[in-house]
């Protein structure tokens, strides 16, 4: 295990860096906690209280905020603590106890409590007499902490600590099992590609004034509105050469909205003419939009059905068109202006025009085919009014006031605000037509005020329209978008006078929306210094400098604070499409993208408004530019917009805007941003998801250093984020493009990302294994290229211990890959395994002491003879190969305590002995399952063989068709943690699951050995008669109330059991990528939402603080009371149904775990005595649960257990009978010492380091790092006996103690090397240590307790005891110590719970309850608990389902001291 040894402290900076990341890049997949950072003024949580203690009886009392702060603040880059002097930190309220919680603290409602200093007298009366050394010894210790701490806790340390409360098993990766959500669950992606996008190609501009003659139904004032495109015909002698004039005006005013469309003047046409010119529009411009702008001024007003008038030939007639003929002459798409009175009438008959010519077609269709019809439905309209309305006189108006309106907004907007401007001015009317600047020119007064209005008429239509309405007119056509925006002009001017301009598609009417008054604002703000503009100098030029309007900089600010306040709410904001306008200034562009970046970062229902809105073409443009200050930004949005729509490979390919990427991952040059790190890891991410199923993406990276850049950012990046899509980046250049392969085989890559094994970052690893899969499959196998894979395969195979369940799946997808690849060679081992199998059932091994009993059959490559000893000559063909090495770790695999890890391991199984089966070796390999099966049915105990049907195993299944039938997989279901194949032979045999029983007596004892044997070796390494080194409960039966009723196993977040009628297929289908990039879409910039004030998961953490504070100052008081206090108030009696074995208390939640002597777990609340859930930890039959404990229990409790398999686990919502789940399983202890005296499992949990110690019967004490998920140092136990319990120090971290079953205790150091790391070694037990404890509060004693009954107490510093304690002489079967209050009591077997303090001196003697109808005064306690805070102790006897809970209340008495 030197891999996994190394120093703490590098260790814990590797942890903080993967913390919560803040600001627009961060890193959530590799988080390693979150936090729960700050305090108010008293004590936030159980650390604050237990650090505030500590700080007084050091006479210095660290300063505390009096402004709650529950932000986390783990951002990488904290500061970093020096291990060795003060240990890891990150520690949780939990695990900093109160140095001195016996303190009679202040009066209530005081926050500050007094400082204590225990006196002798706090315990009740001594004996009187002269004190020896011993006693002086034991004053001093009993007013100061133990151990010598008292000097290392400065009031630096004690205020560092309280700014630091990580939580554990809380991440991304743990939440959602390491599986991506559904889509139903993630998001759904809005079309925003305008995939039938129209040009309007022509324009027919038919104007019918005839001037000089007014049409017969309409009666002009006098004066009255005379200018035609701002022409004044009145103005020209010739009437004709007027029209040309206005025709020439208004093919002008329409150029400025589209150049590109091809315009012709009809002035004053004849039917003929009319005819003729729009047949053929249409057939020139064919399937593209043609637009028909009609003036009827000249003429009468359309007819009620619509009907529109022109002139014969001669002009001496006005001749109706209707709208059916013209509907069959422009056909469709067309676009259609009616600029003239009772438009209205137009639009209300040409729907009904439009549904005939429909008919006409479907008639058509159905007498031929394959006739060529005409499409007449997309049709848009513009009229200037309704029915019956007439268009507007006023003198000082032009006569087409709608065309002004439509082709020159901003000259009409400027006349209309002089007109309706009520106050007085210096401008006057024509003034307005020398405004300077141009509308191209976005910084002149003209070119600013359309630049506003454009912004103003499109926020307008975005925040009135439908989605899809606004994408047909707004973006659909350049030509329909202009002539749109400026149509919600029209209807603001045109309502004035009494017009009411419609449209088709019907259009909301926006007159007075919100936004006009932002625009009479700027229009006034341009006509004030309108006069100062105009003044010029002797020399023609104006000497005044215009001043720009703020519009779009508090149109930004609008923006921002629609960010910070209403964001959440996921309401459009109105700003979105001016934000689309500031884009194209450089003034505001930066502040823009950024406001923009922190849009996206919403969401991908932002993503997709951004892109409906129309900005992606800006964002591409942007690509081009140099500006080193927009490349951190423009880096984020593309990768928010990447995550939600990867559509855009080709986008990026076309004028190689990928190499804006490629440039900032592989330069050397700094970003302008603190967090440069992460923005080349969003670049590693666009260039991954640019390659990901895009060959010419690949094709065009490998011509550039992105391998390269990749492979640099691997080891020298201090940023898991960027390790982790570096590795990925260079995974979609490998998938199926082998030309990369051999790159990556040239540039090391395969060795170099086999570095990142023992990574900090579980996601690191994992996408290190999802790179590695990939680079599996080149078509040309030769000799190199099977050599690097089998060595890449033997390298991986350390990671089968792996703590993390989402890094083991990814190890069984490349092994699926590796395994389809060389699918002979594996069906080779795979049936040189069952033959190994069969040996060893026919022969069963003997210890000739050459090979290790502890060993599983499946472990071995050797064949044993007929005598059971091994025969070293006998090797298989795939004896020590790669091959031989991964197949039995797969087996293993296939038994993995993680449902979903042994469920994509029991498919390669499967797979493999399914192909075994109909491969040449069938006959060979099914006779061997055969000899299997009858070999282990002989090694049954007879009650169980007998319960066998004998027929059925003469039958075993002879194809691999009836092993499809299975209702469970092969080797997947009826195996039970043991990787022997003969237990699941024997599925196949029974036709179903085996007996858990069976699965159990062979996995529990290897073949041939015997418990008898095991008690003699043992028996002859002790000092004394054996039964001094076995557990108390050694001799206890298994309880037999009732029959057992199995509970409910929690599922994993995300799993779905495989289906087991499906035949298994290789390779296995990875879904880390999709995993990984879900982080993309989640928001990164904000604060969580148990962060923000005021949210629900705020308010509830802040309520569990103001409890947990609540809590501790209720008990404070009565720790002190304890020590001299009777412990005989019944507090509840649970009726727990099956037998418990172990129990825990919450420290804040009136919640108890029980756990019985099988596989079940109970939740209790025991204030309400109510059960709220039961579920199973589904160990395998004769294993059980060694310890159960809470973690996190500041916030949100998790529930951990250890099982004496070897295995952990850790459960969310364990309190929930629909909600429990499992969060994360790991097997601790991968060589457990299997004997009939075992302790099993011990662990001990560091809240504050994040640190599992984990020990039992093996040699060494294993510590599990619950942010890295990794075993970080194996520490030499330098003990031939096994581990029977272990405890720490909680503030600090850096000591533990372990008792031993030989009654021996020993102290380490994890700042030590590991074979330094034992400081202190005492052997004063002679038996068994039933329980070792250290509190992590109060005077922070050392309590041992043995077998024998005897109790000691000690400190670190010393190598004798501090008092010796003679509990009981009976045996001591369970020994529990108060966190705080110096108290600690002990079960006996004799059916009593005494209860002692620290002087010895006995409070209280307990008979717990039993049942009523059995009452049994000699059953054994089996289990004691004490609360951490309460005055409460949970207590149960041998054979009794009853939990008794005892509390401490009363008058103070006088014990009887029996201290030694």
């Amino acid at each position: 295990m030197d891999h996994y040894q190394g120093d703490t402290a590098a260790l814990h900076q590797h942890t903080k860096s993967l913390n919560s990341r803040r600001g627009a890049v961060s890193n959530a997949q590799a988080n390693s906690s979150s936090t729960l950072g700050g305090s108010d003024s008293a004590s936030s949580s159980s650390t604050a209280d237990e650090i505030q203690d500590a700080a007084r009886r050091l006479k210095s009392k660290p300063q505390r905020s009096s402004t709650p702060n529950l932000r986390p603040s783990s951002a990488p880059g904290r500061e970093s603590h020096n291990a060795t002097e003060l240990g890891q930190t990150g520690l949780s309220g939990s695990d900093l106890e109160a140095e001195a919680d016996g303190s009679k603290g202040g009066s209530e409602g005081t926050k500050q409590k007094p400082q204590l200093l225990r006196s002798k007298s706090d315990f009740g009366p001594r004996p009187d007499g002269t004190e020896d050394a011993d006693q002086i010894q034991e004053e001093y210790d009993s007013s100061c902490m133990r151990h010598g701490w008292e000097d290392t806790y400065s009031e630096e340390y004690m205020s560092l600590l309280t700014s630091h409360f990580y939580m554990y098993f809380t991440d991304k990766r743990h939440a959602t099992g390491g599986n991506p959500k559904d889509d139903y669950e993630s998001y759904s992606l809005q079309e925003w590609r305008m995939r039938d996008r129209l040009k309007t190609v022509s324009a027919a501009l038919t104007i019918c004034l005839n001037l000089g003659v007014d049409p017969p139904d309409v009666v002009k004032t006098n004066p009255c509105a005379r200018t035609e495109c701002w022409v004044d015909p009145s103005g020209h002698a010739i009437s004709t050469k007027a029209m040309e004039v206005i025709g020439k005006n208004l093919q002008s005013q329409y150029e400025s909205l589209s150049i590109r469309t091809r315009y012709k003047q009809y002035l004053d046409p004849s039917v003929e003419e009319t005819k003729k010119f729009c047949c053929q529009l249409r057939r020139n411009a064919k399937d593209e939009r043609i637009l028909f702008h009609y003036n009827g001024h000249g003429v009468p007003k359309p007819t009620m059905s619509g009907e529109i008038w022109v002139f014969n030939k001669n002009f001496t007639q006005y001749i109706p068109i209707s709208l059916y003929d013209l509907q069959s002459w422009l056909g469709a798409p067309s676009l259609f202006v009616y600029d003239c009175s009772d438009a209205g009438n137009i639009i209300s008959n040409f729907n009904r025009f439009i549904e005939k010519h429909e008919n006409e077609n479907v008639e058509l269709r159905q007498k031929d085919p394959n006739a060529q019809i005409q499409s007449y439905g997309d049709c848009i309209q513009l009229a200037a009014c309704g029915r019956k309305e007439t268009l507007p006189t006023n003198p000082d108006l032009p006569a087409d006031l709608f065309t002004c309106c439509l082709t020159t907004p901003i000259s009409i907007a400027l006349r209309f605000f002089v007109l309706q401007n009520p106050l007085p001015h210096n401008v006057a009317l024509d003034d307005v037509k020398r405004l300077p600047g141009s509308a191209q020119e976005r910084r002149t007064p003209m070119g600013e005020l359309n630049w506003i209005f454009t912004a103003i008429t499109d926020t307008i239509a975005w925040s009135m329209l439908p989605r899809s309405l606004f994408k047909k007119l707004f973006r659909q056509d350049l030509m329909v978008a202009a002539l749109f925006r400026n149509f919600l002009l029209s209807q603001r001017i045109m309502r004035v006078h009494h017009c009411h301009p419609q449209s088709w598609p019907k259009l909301p009417d926006t007159h007075d929306h919100p936004l006009w008054q932002s625009w009479d604002l700027a229009v006034e703000m341009v006509l004030a210094q309108l006069p100062a503009l105009l003044e010029t100098d002797t020399e023609g030029k104006s000497s005044y400098e215009y001043r720009h309007s703020a519009f779009f900089t508090e149109q930004l600010t609008a923006f921002e604070v629609y960010l910070d306040r209403d964001a959440t709410s996921h309401k459009p904001p109105d700003q979105l499409p001016i934000l689309l306008q500031v884009l194209l200034s450089q003034v505001h562009r930066l502040r823009a993208l950024i406001l923009l970046s922190r849009f996206l970062d919403l969401g991908p229902w932002a993503v997709n408004l951004a892109l409906s809105i129309g900005i992606f073409p800006y964002v591409l443009k942007l690509l081009q530019s140099a500006a080193t200050e927009l490349k951190p930004v423009m880096i984020f949005i593309w990768a928010r917009i990447l995550a939600v729509d990867p559509s855009c490979q080709a986008d990026l390919l076309k004028d190689n805007g990928y190499n804006y990427f490629v440039h900032i991952l592989n330069s050397s040059i700094p970003l302008p941003i603190n967090n440069e790190e992460e923005h080349r890891a969003m670049c590693a991410f666009i260039i991954a998801l640019f390659c990901k199923g895009f060959h010419q993406g690949q094709v065009v990276c490998m011509g550039t250093p992105v391998m390269n850049a990749c492979l640099t950012h691997l080891n020298e990046s201090g940023n898991p984020l960027l390790r982790q899509w570096a590795c990925l980046c260079i995974s979609q250049l490998w998938v199926n493009f082998p030309d990369a392969k051999w790159q990556g085989i040239r540039e090391m890559a395969p060795q170099r990302l086999c570095d990142l094994a023992f990574d900090p970052v579980p996601e690191v690893r994992a996408s290190m294994l999802y790179a590695l899969n990939n680079f599996l499959g080149i078509p040309d196998v030769t000799d190199q290229v099977a050599h690097i894979e089998e060595i890449l395969a033997s390298t991986l195979l350390i990671m089968t211990n792996d703590g993390s369940s989402m890094v083991r799946k990814e190890l069984l997808v490349f092994f699926s890959t590796f395994v389809k690849r060389y699918e002979n060679k594996f069906l080779v081992a795979a049936y040189e395994q069952l033959e190994e199998e069969r040996q060893s059932t026919l022969h069963p091994a003997k210890d000739d002491g050459s090979e290790s009993m502890l060993s599983m059959p499946m472990a071995k490559s050797i064949v044993r003879g007929g005598n059971g000893t091994r025969n070293p000559t006998a090797r298989g063909v795939s004896h020590e190969t790669t091959f031989a090495a991964v197949w039995k770790h797969v087996l293993i695999m296939s038994v993995d305590p993680h449902p979903e890890v042994a469920d994509k391991a029991s498919v390669i199984v499967d797979y493999v002995h399914h192909a075994l089966l109909k491969s040449p070796l069938e006959e060979q390999a099914q006779a061997a399952i055969d000899d299997i099966v009858r070999g282990s049915l002989r090694s049954l105990p007879p009650k169980q063989t007998s319960a066998v049907p004998v027929t059925k195993v003469a039958q075993p299944p002879s194809s691999p068709a009836r092993l499809a039938d299975h209702k469970e997989g092969y080797l997947s279901s009826g195996l039970k943690r043991t990787a022997s194949v003969a237990a699941s032979l024997k599925n196949l045999a029974f036709r179903g699951p085996i007996s858990t029983d069976t699965a159990s007596s062979l996995s529990v004892l290897p073949p041939g050995s015997t418990s008898n044997s095991q008690r003699l070796s043992a028996s002859a390494r002790t000092r004394g008669p054996a039964e001094w080194n076995l557990p108390p409960d050694q001799n206890d039966q298994p309880s037999n109330f009732t029959t057992y009723q199995s509970a409910k196993i929690p599922p994993p977040k995300g799993f779905k059991p495989r289906d087991i009628k499906q035949h298994p297929s290789l390779p296995l289908h990875s879904r880390f990528l999709e995993w990984s990039i879900e982080y993309f879409r989640e928001p990164q910039m904000k604060s969580s939402e148990a962060d923000e004030p005021g949210s629900t998961d705020y308010n509830e953490r802040l309520w569990r603080r103001n409890r947990n504070e609540k809590i501790m100052a209720d008990t404070q008081p009565l720790k002190e009371q304890a020590g001299s206090n009777k412990w005989d108030i019944p507090s509840g009696l649970l009726n727990n149904a099956t037998q418990p074995t172990r129990m825990f208390f919450h420290q804040f939640e009136n919640h108890l775990v029980a756990s019985d002597d099988r596989d079940s777990i109970c939740i209790w609340d025991w204030k309400k005595q109510v059960r709220l859930n039961r579920f199973s930890n589904n160990n395998p039959t004769g294993s059980k649960m060694n310890d159960v404990r809470f973690i996190n229990e500041d916030d949100q409790a998790l529930l951990i257990t250890g099982s004496s398999d070897g295995v952990i686990k850790v459960y969310r919502n364990y309190e929930s009978v629909n909600s429990v789940e499992l969060v994360s399983s790991w097997r601790a202890l991968t060589d457990l010492v299997h004997s009939s005296f075992n302790a099993g499992l011990v662990f001990d949990w560091q809240q504050g380091q994040g640190k599992a110690l984990v020990a039992g019967d093996v040699k060494v004490i294993r510590i599990w790092n619950a942010a890295t998920e990794m075993c970080t140092n194996d520490i030499p136990a330098r003990s031939s006996s096994c581990i029977t319990s272990l405890t720490s120090d909680q503030v600090a971290g850096n000591f533990f103690v372990a008792g031993f079953g030989d009654g021996a205790l020993r102290a380490y150091d994890q700042r030590l090397p590991p074979r330094e790391a034992m400081v202190q070694v005492w052997k004063e037990h002679k038996q068994w240590v039933t329980n070792v404890h250290m509190q992590r509060g109060g005077l922070r004693e050392l309590v041992s307790g043995s077998r024998n009954g005897e109790v000691k107490l000690w400190d670190l510093r010393m190598a004798r005891p501090l008092r010796t304690i003679r509990a009981t002489k009976d045996t001591l079967r369970s020994l529990s110590v108060h966190e705080h209050a110096p108290i600690f009591t002990v079960g006996t077997g004799h059916h009593t719970v005494k209860v002692f303090n620290m002087d010895g001196t006995r409070l209280s003697d307990i008979e717990p309850y039993s049942r009523f109808l059995h009452q049994n005064r000699s059953a054994p306690i089996s289990m004691t608990s004490l609360h951490p805070h309460r005055m409460m102790l949970a207590c149960a006897s041998l054979n009794d389902n009853h939990i008794n809970l005892i509390s401490c209340e009363g008058k103070r008495k006088q014990p009887t001291d029996i201290s030694l």
